[in-house]
């Protein structure tokens, strides 16, 4: 394995960490030249609050709003950067969402990752009437980028943000799909230096950052951190292990978890389906257009509700059919303990660590489209992920002459954590199972602001590449591999059998490339062609090179790619491969003809409608 050639470039005044968020976006940065150890800041993001009124909150919410003609007052959606505008961003979108849902755009970054749509259609708002203005998610989560971009640029005219080293977060089991759809996103936006990094990494960088020096006191040799990220459209488990190099603590990222799409997204629609029944049980059934505007309601509701100080109740409200009056209008209300019972149980229950998934499919919550998990409680899945890497934290325990199969330590991370009884849920049910095994209580890593950690982190990683501070190793999270056709004789209707090739090995680290030892193959030209990928998550052992005849249940298919590659018509042409993982964490799969000077490069993206 060799380093890529390093592109020379003069590093940049600013690094600028970006958290395009499910629910919130986040901008912070470092300025290298203020001092020898640059401060993390963070950027204040004017945006409408209501029409005509612009505050500097935060954090950008993660909504986009597609008004009517004539909805607003002419000029009222103006900001510096934008005149006559008919698109809203931010905390006015969220707002307005609450009263006219069908033109709300929610969880554009979720859709980035769902094989099962063409992601640059116009496909949202998902479910919106006929005729309706529709935006694709790719186009959704630019515009986010967007907007940041002109709040940069209005802040810094000298120091624009497209020539700034950008380090933009995605979960760190978005596959290389998802992941080349955020750059793409990112280039719209004219980021085109946008590099990505993995999200717990960058809660744990952020958490690093705000404990100073004292972290090396809090954290020790054979730790083994849970980072437990639930934000508004996933769920994502990562473990980072606390060992040591030369006598200094060494951190290494030594797991990550499926895509879980489960998240405050589901928790409101649960909230929905209870407020329906309630509305129902007084003989109002709601229709789906009423169904979306108390979806939007309950948002609202879980998060005063689950927030600090909160009320005890929360009204949430529905026009009547035809109506438009107040008098029209049908109300509901929902207590905070019903909420925290439904939130609790329904999502975070207490299980024995042995508790396998239930496929059974949740009511309701296919009606967003997205491919949901089919079981809604996260403990299953956070027992499920420390199941399967039991024997891993085993093994890296052994090798620091340690013992133990379960974390020693839970850092939160994303905005459903921001609730005080989840997170105490799901700190008494890793406790519980260490109890049972006879350890103490994990401890507890906490985070100064779960809304700004991630794009903080981010930024500490960027000084952290440039030398100005520690680094957390990781590598590719997954094992990829290709898939090759098995010559056999033509049967009608059955599919040519395949066997499948390793290409980059677990823990491979970005910017880096390998040729696949003795393989020779040979790749059609000249002709459309479909190129068959697969991930696993599971398979640590293999080594790049390795065949697997069949693929076996624990690889994932990935989507394949269809792409003609130059040639004459139809020719097979012997080649050699060659893996490159970028820095972006996307792969390149380089084919050299064996017999004349030519190659061929596959990147590893998918491309709907190609």
């Amino acid at each position: 394995m060799s380093d890529l050639d390093p592109k020379h470039s003069s590093p940049s005044r600013f690094v600028v960490g970006i958290d395009l968020g499910t629910t919130n976006s986040a901008l912070a940065f470092a300025d290298t030249l203020s001092n020898e150890t640059p401060v993390v800041q963070d950027l204040k993001i004017p945006q409408l609050v209501q029409p005509s009124q612009v505050e500097a909150l935060s954090v950008l919410p993660s909504f986009l709003y597609l008004a009517a003609e004539g909805e607003f007052p002419a000029g009222s959606l103006d900001l510096p950067w934008a005149v006559n505008r008919e698109t809203v961003l931010g905390e006015l979108a969220r707002q307005q969402g609450f009263k006219v849902p069908v033109r709300q755009v929610v969880s554009a970054k979720s859709w980035l990752s769902h094989h099962g749509v063409d992601r640059r259609a116009p496909i949202l708002p998902w479910k919106a009437p006929a005729g309706s203005r529709m935006i694709s998610p790719l186009d959704a989560c630019a515009q986010y980028l967007g907007e940041l971009v002109h709040v940069w640029n209005q802040n810094h005219p000298d120091e624009p943000l497209s020539s700034q080293e950008i380090v933009l977060t995605v979960p760190a089991s978005f596959d290389p799909a998802a992941r080349e759809l955020t750059i793409e996103a990112a280039h719209k936006a004219g980021l085109a230096k946008a590099q990505l990094f993995e999200e717990p990494q960058s809660a744990f960088y952020s958490w690093i950052q705000s404990r100073g020096d004292s972290w090396r006191k809090e954290t020790e040799v054979g730790d083994v951190v849970l980072v437990c990220d639930i934000g508004g459209g996933t769920t994502d488990f990562s473990l980072i292990l606390v060992g040591q190099s030369e006598g200094n603590l060494d951190l290494q990222r030594v797991a990550v978890g499926d895509h879980i799409l489960l998240g405050g997204d589901n928790m409101d629609w649960a909230l929905t389906h209870l407020a329906a029944k309630n509305f129902e049980a007084k003989g109002n059934k709601l229709d789906p257009a009423q169904m979306l505007m108390l979806l939007a309601g309950c948002r609202q509701a879980k998060e005063v509700l689950l927030g600090e100080n909160p009320p005890e109740s929360f009204e949430v409200r529905v026009l009547g059919r035809g109506s438009r009056l107040m008098a029209g209008t049908l109300k509901e209300n929902l207590e905070q303990d019903q909420v925290r019972h439904t939130i609790l149980e329904g999502f975070f229950p207490k299980i024995p660590l042995e508790a396998p998934l239930q496929r059974a499919k949740s009511f309701g919550l296919l009606e967003m489209g997205l491919p949901f998990a089919s079981d809604p409680a996260i403990t299953r899945h956070m027992a499920q992920f420390l199941r399967r890497n039991a024997s891993l934290i085993a093994e890296k325990l052994l090798e620091l002459g340690k013992s133990g199969t379960l974390p020693t330590a839970i850092l939160f991370n994303g905005g459903m954590l921001k609730a005080n009884c989840v997170r105490v849920r799901l700190i008494e049910q890793l406790n519980d199972w260490r109890q049972a095994q006879s350890l103490k209580p994990a401890k507890i890593l906490i985070h100064d602001d779960l809304d700004l950690s991630v794009a903080r982190g981010a930024v500490v990683q960027g000084l952290a590449k440039r030398g100005k501070g520690l680094r957390i190793r990781g590598g590719s999270a997954r094992s990829y591999y290709l898939g090759v056709e098995i010559p056999a004789p033509a049967v009608p209707g059955a599919t040519p059998p395949i066997k499948a090739l390793c290409v980059v090995s677990h823990g491979m680290e970005e910017g880096t490339s390998v040729e696949i030892p003795g393989v020779e193959l040979g790749l059609l030209v000249g002709e459309r062609a479909d190129f068959r990928f697969f991930g696993s998550n599971q398979r640590r052992e293999d080594l790049v090179g390795v065949w697997l005849d069949p693929p076996p249940d624990d690889l994932e298919e990935l989507p394949s790619l269809e792409t003609t590659l130059t040639g004459s018509n139809e020719e097979i042409v012997p080649v050699r491969l060659k893996s490159v993982l970028t820095e972006l964490g996307t792969l390149e799969l380089w084919c050299h003809s064996t017999d004349v000077s030519r190659q061929w490069r596959l990147e590893f993206r998918t491309r709907e409608g190609a």
